[in-house]
C-alpha cells in the first residue's frame, strides 16, 4: 500500500453509468485491477433512466434489418449535426471504433443488441442521415439474475412500470396507441423484475462485473484528485458516510460521473438559457467539473446540453427532488400545439426533442426576456378522446395540474395567454391540417417527425384540428437530460490540460466529458453510445500505461 493511501488499485471508476460499467469491465479484462465508485446507493446514473439505446453508425447488425451506412456518410453527417463544436478526430473516432466497442460488449457480456430498422435518426433529411439502423436497443433484463444487487439497480421513475422494447413500443403503437399494448403481460413482467431500457443495459453491465468480482463501493463520491509532484493524476479523495478515503490509481482515474444540470450555480456560470427542469438524476451536480476545473484543464461545450421538452406533475418526487418528466411523445400527436404568451407557436411540437426545445430560449431583446417562456401545450378533446395527455385519461377527473375551458378565449385568459394570438394560431393550425402542410414549421415532413405520429391520422399524421370543446393546456418547460461540457479529451479520453497537452492518469467520458456531438443530437443512444465508447477507450489506454 502506498503511503498515505486507504486502498491501492490500477484504475479508479468515477460513476456507474453505462460508461463507466463498460470501463471498469474494459479495464479488468486487460489485466487491471479496478475500484467503481458510486455517489448515491443505486447503480445506473442517467443511462438507468433512459431509454438505454446506443447510436452507433456503420454497426454490424444494420445488415440484418436491410439497412446500409458507410464511413464517408456518418462523418459528414455527424460533422454537420456538431456544427463546428468538436475535432474532427474525436469524431472519426466514434466512427471507427464505435461498431469495434459494439462487438466488444457483445463478447464479453450478456449484452445483445439489435439494429432498430425503422428508428430515424434525429435529422434523416441532412446529407449522411439515415432513415434507421443506426440505433440499437438492448433488450430485457431480469433483474433477479443481480441476486443482493437486485435493489441496487437504478430503476426509471416513470416508464420503468412497464418494460417493453422500443421494437415492441414500434409493433403495438404505444406513442399513439398508449393501451395498445398487452398491458397485463407489460405489468407481470414488471412485478417479476423484468427491467427494459437503460436500466437493463446497466443491470446486464453490473452483472459482467460481479461476475468478475468487481463491487462498486457505493455512496462513496470523488471529491478530489490526488497529483505527484509532476502534476499527474495518482488517486483521488472519496467522501463516504464513514468519512474521506484515499484511493491510490496506479494506471488512471476515469471521470464518468455525469454533467452538471442539478447545480444552480453552475448552471448559472456556465448556461446561457435558463435550466431549471433537468431530467436527470438530482445527484448530477457536477462533481467531476469542479475536480478537474482546479487542474487548468482545456473545457469545451460548456453552453451545451441534451436538451429536451420536459413536464412536471406537482408533488411527483425523486430522489428527494421534483420529478421533471421528459416529454417524447405527447407533444408530437396531432390535435397539440405548443404557444407562448402571446399565442404563437414557436416551433415544431414533433421535432426531436433537443432541437425542438432551442427555440424556447429566444431573446426578446425589447422586452429583455425569454420570448416564449412560459410555454404551454395545447389540445382539444379530441386528443383526449385518442391519447392520454400525460396522466389525463378520458373519462377521468382532469388533474389539477392541467387547465381546462369550455372555449379557447376563456383558455387563453386562465394561462394569461393573448387570446386573440392564440385564436389566430388554432385557426391556422386547422387548416394546416386539412391540408396536410405545416406552413411555417414543417410539422410531419421529417421522418423522425412521424415516428411518433398517428399512423392513423391522415393526411399528416402529426397534424389535428383543435376544434372540439373543452380545450387544454399544460405548462411545457425546457429541460434537459444532462449536460454536454466538461474537459477536452483526447482520442482515447484523457484529459487535456489548457494548451492541449494530455494529463498523465486522468480521463473523462460521458456528460463529465466536453461532447463529441458538439452542438447537436445525431440520433436516440448519442449520449450512451459515445460514453460507452470513450470509457472503453479510456479504460483500454490507461491499462498500457
Amino acid at each position: 500500500m502506498s503511503q498515505g493511501f486507504d486502498r491501492e488499485v490500477d484504475f479508479v471508476v468515477m460513476g456507474t453509468g453505462a460508461g463507466g460499467l463498460l470501463a471498469a469491465l474494459a479495464a479488468h479484462h486487460a489485466g487491471a485491477s479496478v475500484a467503481v465508485l458510486e455517489k448515491t446507493d443505486v447503480i445506473g446514473g442517467t443511462t438507468a433512466v433512459s431509454g438505454g439505446v446506443i447510436w452507433i453508425p456503420n454497426n454490424h447488425h444494420m445488415p440484418e434489418e436491410g439497412c446500409s451506412d458507410s464511413r464517408e456518410d456518418a462523418l459528414t453527417y455527424i460533422r454537420r449535426i456538431a456544427d463546428g463544436k468538436s475535432s474532427d478526430a474525436l469524431i472519426e473516432t466514434y466512427v471507427d471504433r464505435g461498431p469495434e466497442m459494439v462487438r466488444w460488449v457483445e463478447e464479453h457480456t450478456a449484452v445483445r443488441f439489435e439494429s432498430l430498422g425503422n428508428y430515424p435518426d434525429y435529422h434523416p433529411e441532412l446529407p449522411g442521415g439515415r432513415n434507421g439502423g443506426r440505433s440499437l436497443d438492448n433488450g430485457l433484463f431480469d433483474t433477479n439474475a443481480l441476486g443482493e444487487w437486485k435493489p441496487r439497480l437504478r430503476k426509471n421513475p416513470t416508464t420503468g412500470r412497464v418494460p417493453i422494447t422500443i421494437r415492441e413500443a414500434m409493433a403495438w403503437g404505444v406513442f399513439w396507441n398508449p393501451m395498445g399494448a398487452p398491458m397485463k403481460d407489460v405489468f407481470e413482467r414488471a412485478k417479476a423484475g423484468i427491467v427494459h431500457g437503460g436500466a437493463g443495459l446497466c443491470g446486464k453491465l453490473l452483472r459482467a462485473l460481479l461476475d468478475v468480482g468487481i463491487e462498486p463501493m457505493m455512496s462513496t463520491a470523488g471529491d478530489e484528485l490526488v497529483l505527484d509532484d509532476a502534476g499527474d493524476v495518482i488517486g483521488l479523495v472519496a467522501k463516504t458516510e464513514a468519512g474521506p478515503i484515499r484511493i491510490r490509481a496506479n494506471k488512471g482515474v476515469l471521470l464518468a460521473s455525469g454533467g452538471f444540470e442539478w447545480n444552480e450555480q453552475l448552471c448559472r456560470d456556465f448556461l446561457a438559457p435558463e435550466l431549471r427542469h433537468p431530467v436527470s438524476p438530482p445527484s448530477n451536480t457536477g462533481d467531476s467539473l469542479r475536480m478537474v476545473m482546479k487542474l487548468g484543464v482545456e473545457l469545451g461545450a460548456m453552453n451545451e446540453c441534451w436538451w429536451s421538452p420536459a413536464v412536471d406533475i406537482p408533488g411527483e418526487l425523486y430522489d428527494g427532488a421534483q420529478l421533471h418528466r421528459c416529454e417524447f411523445s405527447v407533444r408530437c400527436l396531432p390535435h397539440s400545439i405548443i404557444v407562448n404568451r402571446e399565442g404563437k407557436r414557436f416551433t415544431n411540437e414533433s421535432g426531436n426533442y433537443n432541437d425542438m426545445t432551442k427555440p424556447f430560449f429566444d431573446h426578446d431583446s425589447v422586452a429583455y426576456g425569454r420570448r416564449n417562456m412560459p410555454a404551454w401545450l395545447v389540445v382539444d378533446s379530441q386528443y383526449l378522446e385518442r391519447y392520454i395527455l400525460v396522466s389525463a385519461m378520458n373519462g377521468r377527473p382532469i388533474p389539477d395540474y392541467i387547465t381546462s375551458a369550455a372555449t379557447l378565449e376563456e383558455l387563453a385568459a386562465k394561462i394569461d395567454v393573448d387570446a386573440r394570438g392564440l385564436a389566430e394560431t388554432v385557426a391556422r393550425v386547422n387548416r394546416f391540417a386539412e391540408t396536410g402542410v405545416d406552413e411555417d414549421f414543417g410539422r410531419g415532413e421529417c421522418a423522425f417527425d412521424r415516428f411518433y405520429g398517428d399512423p392513423r391520422q391522415k393526411p399528416n399524421p402529426n397534424l389535428g384540428t383543435l376544434a372540439k370543446a373543452p380545450f387544454y393546456a399544460l405548462p411545457i418547460h425546457a429541460g434537459a437530460m444532462g449536460t454536454k461540457g466538461g474537459p477536452k479529451t483526447s482520442v482515447d479520453g484523457q484529459v487535456l490540460r489548457s494548451g492541449g497537452a494530455p494529463i498523465r492518469g486522468l480521463y473523462a467520458c460521458g456528460n463529465a466529458m466536453a461532447s463529441v456531438m458538439g452542438h447537436g443530437y445525431p440520433g436516440a443512444g448519442s449520449t450512451i453510445g459515445a460514453s460507452m465508447l470513450f470509457g472503453w477507450l479510456a479504460a483500454q489506454h490507461a491499462s498500457r500505461s
